[in-house]
């Protein structure tokens, strides 16, 4: 049986009584035991619950009674998700034994929807403190070439789902956590519009900045888990209160008629990325192009203007979160996490403030700049990834991250796959759109995806 069927695959196949959530799932923990030893992408993997999940979808296959097109996949959880009665530890000996009462919303959602937990993913220690080698667990490493980087925080989830190990699971994005790992792994991440899915549940870093969201093979699959966790939670006070949108009702169009503007500065003065990154870019927008879409040019602050009031607020915020546990338990963090965060102790209530209003403006010339635009492209990532032990400490302050601007606006942004570059490593570009027009964007990065070989391609994995 191919384990490396996308979600919408399996799920035909479940609903025509073709494939079983059994063997899917086993087939998922055959490959885990095979290599999960070296890709270390799991911290708790969870086999008596997710063969129940599996035994319970099939019995719902069998009376045809499905929950929809979730139920029977096999997924996973960054383990900043909290999971009732099941260890959630945030990758990190603060919390090496905390088990929490209750599920997270987005847990409970997927859960609703039929979903088989295969277990708790590995991340970045609290989301930010990564990649470390001084924590209870090894970093997750990149299925591409495991002497590499996974980029975080998101790691374990992006290393499982390009190994499929698991066919979609959940990342939290603040900073970039998501589409960072999607990049440097070569899968299809979506940081939603701020407020779209819930965050209840979830560990948090800087709230202001907090997003879930989903990463999976394919956009299409990102678009149908995302359906699965968005919605307005009134106990969650950034979530909004609105509709939600079917995000797979564009599928299958083309670019055509669709206004792309490319923030060409950001890839190619303000942090030049690598030659394969650019290449893809300029590839994406070509196909763009040919299906009938019309391209400009963009032009914003300097991305660096982006980040500097984004890095501000966030480790303000992280500090605020974390400032009891550092003053009392300092040594029992990571040294890359107690680093970063220790940096807001110096941090003043006139820096924050400013950071803040520099945001509003940012967020207004983001505005204006989309006003008759659908979506914007430019990189996720500067290029391929590095090696996993000569990542700097300070990198997201040595350089500008071509993530954070959409955080600080709060817009959806969607990191999609544009090929492979220097010793076989993925390289992606960014699709943003404007707020809560997400499947406009899954629309787009689908139109490429289908107009492209790169998905048929998959990690040359041994064990």
């Amino acid at each position: 049986m191919d384990s490396f069927l996308t979600i919408a695959e399996a799920g035909k196949l479940i609903a025509a009584k073709k494939l079983s959530p059994v063997e899917l799932t086993r087939t998922c923990f055959d490959r885990i035991a095979k290599l999960d030893p070296t890709l270390h992408s799991f911290l708790l993997p969870t086999e008596d619950r997710a063969m129940a999940d599996a035994k319970a979808s099939e019995a719902r296959q069998m009376a045809g009674t499905l929950k929809g097109g979730l139920d029977g996949i096999p997924i996973g959880h960054k383990d900043i998700y909290n999971t009732a009665g099941i260890r959630t530890t945030a990758h990190s000996k603060l919390l090496e034994h905390n088990v929490p009462a209750e599920d997270s919303v987005v847990v409970a959602k997927w859960a609703e929807a039929g979903t088989v937990m295969m277990g708790k993913l590995a991340t970045h220690e609290f989301a930010i403190g990564g990649p470390s080698f001084d924590l209870p667990w090894p970093p997750a490493r990149n299925p591409w070439n495991p002497d590499h980087f996974t980029a975080g925080s998101s790691s374990g989830t992006g290393a499982a789902v390009a190994a499929g190990l698991v066919m979609g699971g959940t990342g939290s994005d603040t900073g970039g956590s998501i589409r960072g790992p999607s990049a440097l792994c070569g899968i299809a991440g979506i940081k939603p519009t701020y407020g779209l899915s819930s965050r209840r549940g979830v560990l948090p870093l800087s709230q202001t900045l907090d997003h879930t969201g989903p990463m999976a093979w394919t956009v299409e699959d990102c678009a149908l888990l995302l359906q699965g966790m968005a919605g307005y939670d009134p106990l969650d006070p950034a979530s909004a209160n609105r509709p939600v949108a079917n995000f797979t009702a564009d599928l299958g169009q083309t670019a055509r008629g669709l206004r792309i503007g490319v923030i060409r500065h950001f890839h190619e003065v303000d942090h030049p990325v690598s030659a394969a990154t650019r290449k893809g870019v300029d590839d994406a927008l070509a196909v763009f192009r040919d299906q009938g879409a019309e391209i400009r040019d963009v032009t914003l602050s300097p991305m660096m203007d982006y980040n500097a009031p984004g890095w501000v607020i966030l480790t303000a915020e992280a500090y605020a979160v974390h400032e009891p546990w550092l003053k009392e338990r300092f040594n029992d963090y990571g040294a890359l996490m107690r680093d970063r965060l220790a940096f807001g102790a110096v941090l003043r209530a006139a820096d924050y403030i400013q950071a803040v209003r520099r945001r509003r403006v940012l967020c207004e010339e983001m505005r204006d700049a989309m006003a008759d635009l659908d979506i914007l492209i430019t990189a996720s990532a500067p290029g391929e990834a590095p090696r996993i032990d000569e990542v700097p400490k300070w990198a997201m302050l040595e350089k500008p991250n071509f993530t954070m601007p959409f955080n600080v606006t709060g817009l959806p942004a969607l990191s999609v796959c544009t090929g492979y570059g220097q010793g076989g490593l993925p390289v992606s570009m960014q699709i943003v759109g404007k707020p809560f027009a997400e499947a406009t964007m899954f629309r787009a990065g689908h139109a490429y995806e289908m107009a492209t070989s790169w998905r048929a391609r998959r990690p040359p994995l041994t064990a």
